[in-house]
This record gives structure tokens, sequence and C-alpha cells, in this order.
């Protein structure tokens, strides 16, 4: 199986922004979703942003909306994810997956490495 590779990641101040990138390894074209999620220290792995492939419709979670957005090349394969107005509460390692809906919440599989966000106050 093949994994997404994730990009991206740094150190930011409360208000920064980062834009995450994923090769996504041929699943923009076959996945029913693909998807950004993260883990805090500590705590479950949470979906953060997901677009289908179907009729490009997205998810946000609630502590992201307004803030974050999830995008997609397709003819690279990549998906991205910009954040703005970074918060301390979004430091977490992103991961990058195909995913499909879980009760309506995306649900990914096929994890790569993920990469670190940690914003500083």
């Amino acid at each position: 199986q093949f994994e997404p590779v994730e990009s991206g990641g740094g150190s930011v101040q409360t208000g920064g922004s980062l834009r995450l990138a994923c090769a996504a390894s041929g699943y923009t074209r076959t996945s029913h979703c693909m998807g950004w999620f993260r883990q805090a220290p500590g705590k479950k792995r949470e979906a953060v942003a997901a677009e289908y492939t179907g009729d490009r419709s997205t998810y946000y979670a609630d502590s992201v909306k307004g803030r974050f957005t999830i995008s997609q090349d397709n003819a690279r394969d990549t998906v991205y994810l910009q954040m703005n107005s970074l918060k301390p509460e979004d430091t977490a390692m992103y991961y990058c997956a195909p995913c499909a809906p879980v009760g309506g919440i995306p649900s990914g599989y096929n994890w790569g490495q993920g990469t670190q966000v940690t914003v500083s106050s």
C-alpha cells in the first residue's frame, strides 16, 4: 500500500500561517475523500478538514472553521491545508490521508509519517 507524504510543518507564533502539502500517492483519484487529521500529545487523532472526491464538498472541524482551507491539485496529486490565524491549541502532528465518511465524520486510513506544527504564544 502507498502512504501519503506530508510536508510544510514548522514552528510559528500565535496568529501566524502555515501551508501544509501532501503528496497523495494517487489517492486523490481513488479515495472517497482526502483529509487532514491531527493528533496532539495525549489526545486522540481528529479530523481537521476533508474534501470529497465526487462533489468537492468539504468538511471542517468546528475548531478550525474560518481559519483553515483544504484544497487539491489533482494534476499534481497534491492536497494542501492552508492554516491561518494559528493558535497554540493547533499544535499537533498533522497527517494527510485518504478517507471515507463514518457517521458523517471523515475517517482516515493508510497513514503517513505526518508533519509537526507547533504554535507558540
